[in-house]
């Protein structure tokens, strides 16, 4: 469940006589720290039977599924209840939110188990702590507006080894709530009480959605709503809206994968003033372009392509010396293959030079307005799971044949990321009411920053599209992300767009010497 993982494959061999037969082969995902004698133990060549392990790429850390999985276009919700005997052992509640808002028991113990369980590692923090890009925003937002920080209560939502807390109290907050649904947060209180910040930073475990503030701080910190707040209860409870200032590192590769944003919403919701209070980051956006990742594509494809082989080489032997014909099984184990080798995004450092044209956003949030709804995904029509996408339109020139200019390429895929803002309220009822934030900070996780541990998501295409000389590519289309219907934490991208071909410097985009086909592809972000 690490970010710092790496996938291996395994093949095992067992001694017959004086040969040696592969029996099984197999790939797992292994953190990095997970290489102990102990991993060594299982795999160290016992009596008759060995195993060696072959290095093969870096992808996705997983949220894994529980083995009843979530349902599918051919099998709905119901079935799938059926099959498990109870539908909540996926990750979605029965009304399609994520189980810590409306889950019963079994679906958020699920949730917990395949999702929130890798945030109590120290391991797992210790990755986010030592990306540098990452500190730094955070850093710079609270400690260098430390005027908006003074005597204010804050929350600090998912807040981990608490370091976010930390800071907020050095900052001269009077009050800070540190959220934390795991066992991490027996040692965030370890870590604010080795800094002597214990009387200021209360960490609280439980999901956000279930947290009321304690009683007795409401005299002790003199808690109090935002004047013009005359609602005394909400939702049948005392109105918690007292907080002045809410923190989160909330985001997931290309933003919204594990939808934490959910969360947020509704701690926004619940605690924040209104008018005066301030989201950190305040702003996100969500960016795309196309790249030359030739390399990496290329091994992807050969991989799937070697996968095709080794299923044929195992159905001549099954019919051969089993005398069982399963061929009938193969169009599906290609579809499998394909979804995983081709079809699924992965993460990738890409430098400046991968890029083929400046990106585009496809998606903004205001964090003090974004609703759940947003946070279903993009370009999507409300309450479905598809709609009109986000659009993008790119020229990529080729290389030129009388000047430098224009690129070798090929297209080899796409790239998505995000950027955050730690800056002044701009929607209409806060703007001009809430503090301003006199240094704004600012994080990307694009190629232009070097390592972040989100590095960036890369769609590759299953074939290249090459790049003429004196000649323009066009790539216009729609890009929509969507929630998997197995999981209400992962998500699926889907772009539609169509290639074509102009004279560079051919400014009528319409006159074309070539227009392929309308191509979909759907990719998961596993």
């Amino acid at each position: 469940n690490c970010q710092a993982k790496e996938d291996f494959s395994i093949i095992a061999s067992m001694k017959v006589g004086n040969a040696s037969v592969r029996v099984a082969r197999t790939t797992i995902s292994v953190c990095c720290f997970a290489l102990s004698p102990l991993f060594l133990s299982i795999i160290q060549p016992a009596s008759g039977f060995g195993a060696t392990i072959h290095h093969r790429r870096r992808s996705n850390p997983p949220i894994i599924m529980s083995s009843a999985g979530g349902p599918t276009e051919d099998q709905p919700m119901a079935d799938v209840a059926a099959k498990s005997g109870d539908a909540s052992f996926s990750n979605f509640s029965r009304t399609n939110n994520i189980p810590t808002f409306d889950g019963d028991e079994k679906a958020k113990a699920t949730d917990f188990a395949n999702y929130f369980c890798a945030y109590s590692q120290l391991y797992h923090q210790k990755q986010m702590l030592t990306d540098h890009n990452r500190m730094a925003a955070y850093h710079a937002a609270i400690m260098g507006n430390a005027d908006i920080f003074k005597d204010k209560v804050v929350m600090d939502v998912g807040t981990g080894s608490g370091i976010l807390a930390v800071w907020a109290a050095q900052a001269g907050a009077k009050r800070v709530y540190a959220i934390e649904y795991t066992d991490m947060a027996k040692h965030a209180r370890r870590v604010v009480k080795s800094n002597g910040l214990e009387d200021v930073v209360t960490v609280i475990q439980g999901a956000v959605e279930e947290v009321i503030l304690p009683e007795e701080d409401w005299e002790q910190f003199s808690l109090s709503r935002e004047e013009g707040d005359d609602e005394e209860i909400v939702d049948g409870k005392k109105s918690q809206r007292v907080v002045d200032i809410i923190l989160s590192e909330w985001m997931g590769y290309f933003l919204l994968r594990e939808s934490m944003l959910d969360s947020l919403v509704r701690a926004r919701d619940t605690f924040l003033k209104p008018k005066t209070g301030l989201m950190m980051p305040s702003h996100a956006a969500m960016l795309v372009a196309p790249i030359t990742d030739e390399e990496e594509r290329r091994v992807q494809s050969s991989e799937f392509a070697n996968a095709m082989e080794d299923w044929k080489e195992f159905a001549e032997t099954t019919q051969t010396m089993y005398g069982v014909n399963m061929n009938v099984l193969e169009e599906d184990f290609c579809r499998e293959q394909r979804e995983y080798y081709v079809l699924s995004s992965r993460w990738a450092e890409l430098q400046t030079q991968c890029l083929l044209a400046d990106p585009c956003v496809v998606k903004e949030y205001d964090m003090h307005t974004c609703t759940v709804e947003d946070a279903r995904g993009v370009g999507l029509a409300a309450g479905e799971d598809e709609g009109a996408g986000a659009p993008f339109d790119f020229d990529v020139a080729g290389r030129s044949t009388t000047s430098e200019a224009g690129l070798a390429g090929p297209v080899s895929g796409f790239a998505g990321w995000f950027t955050v803002d730690f800056k002044s309220r701009t929607d209409e009822r806060g703007r001009g009411v809430a503090p301003e934030v006199p240094n704004p900070a600012y994080l990307s996780t694009g190629p232009e920053m070097g390592y972040t541990h989100w590095g960036q998501q890369v769609f590759h295409l299953p074939s290249a599209i090459p790049l003429l000389a004196d000649q323009t590519t066009r790539l216009n289309g729609t890009l929509e992300m969507m929630r998997t219907k197995e999981s209400a934490r992962l998500y699926n991208v889907r772009f539609r767009y169509e290639a074509s071909r102009r004279k560079s410097g051919e400014d009528d985009k319409d006159s074309v010497l070539m227009k392929g086909k309308p191509e979909e592809l759907v990719y998961q972000i596993p």
